[in-house]
């Protein structure tokens, strides 16, 4: 019996474990093909996890010859837009990690070839499926603490990476923040319009590039999302959900990243006169799940194919995600605030 979804998996680095072990749970999926630059790459994933599949160096060879119709994208991110766009070319859907790619250029080429091919580009964003951050929205959606007009996120770890992230010239912005970016768009329902944003070094810092950054966001509901962020922070660190303060017209909502989201709304009862309200206390309606961060998209990304439908992290609402962060590095590089929407266009 051919299985409905026949997967080429493009990168076998660490990674895409995660993926492989995902696809080898599911009664409808099959591995027919794994890829990598370095073939030794393949071959040691196939016998990781007990495959019989082709291996290959060539995604374009790898579709042709198994007949795949469902490429995972697991490359460096740098590679990202080649794999999508020959996938997409080919007859294959892809599901692949952030970034959706490197430029607004290419993130636009692929939006514009998904819809062109009719075939589905979905991008991992493991950290919507944390039930938490999904609690914090439903205090927001549940009109809890009425209209939003503020967002904030303070990010701030010592992470003592080595390798590659030591050499970025931004490598906050371009390797983490898009999760605190989408984020913040999840829990507000809104976009991004428009973005000051400074990076800086700061004294201590064992980075080459700017590691640190402070970002103010207009958004289409009108609120304000500002971002907050270091991964040179010594002490005290936050999640690395980050930390969260949301106000409204009627209270706050908090997450601290670690327990559990809440709000503070001010106690209906007369308080005529009072120079601080009373507040009462609202807690989340957490879910329990055990398919939460990358199995959750990943069962969100199939789901979407099932029903024929875009996936919640779908190309064309991830690319206001991807615009939240080059736009951002737009800002830093010229010292001024940038019109998203008219970046995202090619305008800015």
């Amino acid at each position: 019996m051919t299985s409905k979804y026949r997967v080429v998996v493009a990168g076998c680095g660490g990674m895409a474990n995660t993926w492989v072990g995902y696809a080898l749970n599911r009664s409808d999926t099959e591995i027919v093909g794994l890829v990598d630059i370095k073939l030794e790459f393949a071959e040691k994933m196939a016998e990781r996890h007990g495959l019989n599949c082709g291996l290959y160096t060539d995604v374009q060879k790898a579709i042709k010859d198994t007949h795949a119709n469902l490429v995972f994208d697991v490359t460096i991110p740098a590679s990202h837009f080649s794999i999508s766009t020959t996938a997409l070319r080919n007859g294959c859907s892809v599901f692949g990690e952030k970034p959706l790619a490197e430029s607004m250029a290419e993130c636009n080429a692929i939006v514009q070839l998904s819809e062109q091919t009719g075939q589905t580009h979905a991008v991992m964003q493991n950290r919507r499926y944390d039930p938490r951050i999904r609690a914090l929205r439903g205090l927001i959606e549940g009109d809890s603490i009425g209209k939003v007009g503020f967002i904030g996120a303070d990010f701030f770890i010592g992470a003592h990476f080595g390798g590659f992230r030591d050499v970025m010239a931004s490598p906050l912005l371009l390797d983490m923040a898009i999760h605190t970016f989408d984020q913040a768009r999840l829990i507000s329902g809104a976009n991004p319009m428009s973005v000051y944003c400074q990076e800086f070094n700061p004294p201590g810092s064992w980075y080459e590039g700017s590691a640190a950054a402070i970002c103010i966001f207009e958004m289409s509901d009108g609120s304000i999302f500002n971002y907050r962020g270091s991964w040179c922070a010594e002490g005290a660190p936050t999640s690395w959900e980050a930390s969260w303060r949301v106000t409204g017209s009627k209270g706050t909502a908090i997450w601290d990243g670690i327990g559990n989201p809440y709000a503070e709304v001010a106690v209906e009862a007369e308080q005529s006169g009072k120079f601080i309200k009373d507040y009462m206390r609202v807690e989340s309606e957490v879910q329990a799940t055990d398919n939460s961060f990358h199995q959750g998209c990943l069962d969100e990304m199939f789901l979407s194919l099932e029903e024929n439908r875009h996936a919640e992290t779908d190309c064309r609402d991830n690319r206001y995600s991807m615009a939240m962060v080059l736009a951002a590095l737009e800002s830093s590089k010229k010292g001024r605030k940038v019109d998203i929407v008219a970046f995202m266009n090619g305008e800015s």
